[in-house]
């Protein structure tokens, strides 16, 4: 083989290499944009690399992989529906403790499904693998409940907060937790519902409930 034939068949081979390696690294991307969401183009803009925000959530899909995480059984998915829907019953008459009552509904719920709870930013790595899209709720009803806790949220703020944690709460409970029954409120948004009022069956079911109102 000529000099010249054997520069040709190595640029060739170079050429094949670069284009298997970008082809590789197109798939990478499009498989992580996929399992992520809008977290892939959050993380992006806040490491300001590309690279880099795509080093840390394939971290993120690592360190996913090693949790044990444990389906709920249908008797837990119904004490859990029934939880959230006192919280929704109690945020009529007292929205900051139904706000207080479902951030501490949730972090018990993604306990019970096995992800760690010890560290905010750390649950947050974790639930973004498979809940990406309704993590950005979570972010904005913790900044609420952290707000309310330092008495700086107003009552449209919590009653925002309850449809961020909703959101949270029915995609890892695998189901609504109060399915519409046309007695609720009408809300800004579209995402989830809003809490529910007070009604006639549930007065009914709860005799030491005060049903003077």
């Amino acid at each position: 083989m000529s000099p010249t034939a054997t520069i040709i068949l190595i640029v060739v081979i170079l050429v094949v290499i670069a284009a298997v390696v970008y082809g590789v690294q197109v798939m990478r991307r499009k498989q992580l944009q996929h399992t992520f969401g809008p977290e892939y183009d959050r993380a992006v803009a806040d490491s300001g690399s590309r690279t880099e925000a795509e080093k840390e959530l394939r971290e993120r899909e690592k360190k996913h992989a090693a949790l044990e995480l444990k389906p709920l059984s249908p008797e837990a998915q119904t004490t859990y529906a029934a939880n959230w829907e006192e919280v929704q019953i109690q945020f009529v008459d007292s929205p900051v403790e139904a706000v207080t009552a479902a951030d501490e509904l949730v972090t018990r719920l993604i306990t019970d499904r096995g992800y760690p709870t010890a560290e905010y930013d750390e649950r947050l790595a974790t639930l973004s693998v498979e809940h990406a899209r309704t993590l950005e709720h979570y972010r904005k009803a913790h900044e609420i409940s952290r707000r309310n806790t330092a008495g700086e949220a107003n009552t449209e703020d919590l009653r925002q907060a309850l449809v961020h944690y909703r959101a949270l709460f029915a995609d890892l409970l695998g189901t609504d937790p109060v399915p519409s029954t046309g007695t609720t409120t009408p809300v800004s948004t579209s995402d989830a519902p809003t809490p529910a009022p007070r009604r006639a069956a549930d007065e009914s079911e709860s005799p030491a409930r005060d049903t003077s109102r």
